[in-house]
């Protein structure tokens, strides 16, 4: 078991949301005229002290805005109210939206449909729930939309220098690291961070860059839209988007021998054993998991293997003790223990 001993906390540091930032990213430009004024007043009127997280649009329901301390009601007016007071979502509002996303080609864009979720213009991405497809057990695609999650993606201005010495080895190489965190706890935020670290390297520790590996399923690590980047992941950073872990491994191990090889959210015990043939290959291994404890990333069959082979050498908690992105603990899962404050400044 792991001994959890009091560590201080990392946090992202914020930049305030402002209504240039949303007219820039162009997220307003994939919803209605109507509703994106309301985006615009509400984000006005909340970012001065907030950053908006999330809007979520459901069918017949309030027009729900979420931060990172609350969510809010918006009324017409882009002003936070009641539940009552609200703007209710329309089918034509959501509609309009799809229409905007798939350039009026649903069809043409089942593969999206079937995972759930859009990636546009920015790295941003929009959740979908309806009415599922299913031929052979298996989602053909989502019809009858009822609910889109629009996931705003920041590239952040923090640093993780003072993360790297308890990550990396005596000859300044990575230790395989898995970060930890719950929903919202700002993994992905983190890992990318890792990511360009490790391309660019770091002078200020003598570590320099080297060549990183990105299998990006779900392409939420590099936001990739139409072949280009949305966010920096370094120099030395080649990206796999779309693509299966499990294949993606092989093949970037194959085709552009990295150092270092990043995966997000790992699933099922296929990319487990993945992972084990990378590290046989001698790839040093950067990756997330969902959990809100170690404990409960123990409990889980597939990953217990992991532990129990003692695939990675260290493990990062992350939580919102100060936000997305605070570093709750570090440990050694090679002893069970956890680092000392003085490695923090």
């Amino acid at each position: 078991m792991i001994t959890r001993v009091s560590s201080p906390v990392l946090a992202i540091k914020k930049d305030v949301l402002l209504e240039k930032e949303i007219e820039e990213e162009g997220v307003v430009g994939w919803v209605s005229e109507r509703i994106g004024k309301m985006i615009l007043a509400a984000a006005k009127q909340l970012g001065q002290t907030e950053k908006i997280e999330e809007i979520r649009l459901r069918v017949n329901k309030p027009l729900i805005i979420r931060t990172g301390r609350k969510e809010y009601f918006i009324t017409a007016s882009g002003l936070p109210g009641t539940k009552d007071a609200a703007y209710h979502v329309t089918k034509e509002d959501l509609i309009g939206i799809l229409e905007r996303i798939t350039h009026s080609s649903i069809y043409a864009a089942e593969e999206e449909l079937r995972q759930g979720f859009f990636t546009i213009a920015g790295g941003h991405r929009v959740g979908i729930s309806g009415e599922t497809v299913v031929e052979n057990g298996t989602i053909r695609t989502i019809k009858n939309i009822s609910a889109l999650n629009f996931r705003w993606a920041r590239q952040p201005d923090s640093k993780v220098l003072h993360l790297f010495p308890l990550l990396l080895d005596k000859n300044k190489l990575l230790l395989n690291t898995l970060l930890v965190s719950p929903p919202r706890a700002g993994k992905t935020t983190i890992l990318r961070l890792l990511i360009k670290s490790l391309s660019d390297g770091v002078p200020e520790i003598g570590l320099e860059g080297q060549t990183v590996g990105v299998v990006d399923e779900r392409s939420e690590i590099a936001g990739m839209w139409q072949g280009t980047p949305a966010f920096d992941l370094g120099c030395r950073t080649d990206v796999l988007d779309r693509c299966p872990k499990v294949q993606g491994l092989n093949m970037l191990i194959r085709s552009m021998a990295p150092s270092v090889v990043a995966v997000d959210e790992l699933g099922g015990p296929d990319e487990v054993f993945a992972l084990n043939d990378a590290v046989r290959c001698g790839v040093k291994i950067l990756a997330t998991a969902h959990a809100g404890s170690l404990e409960e990333l123990q409990r889980r069959p597939y990953l217990k293997e992991l532990f129990d082979k003692q695939v990675f050498e260290r493990a990062v908690l992350l939580g919102r003790t100060r936000g997305p992105g605070t570093i709750e603990g570090v440990y050694n899962l090679l002893t069970g223990s956890s680092f000392s404050a003085v490695l923090y400044k």
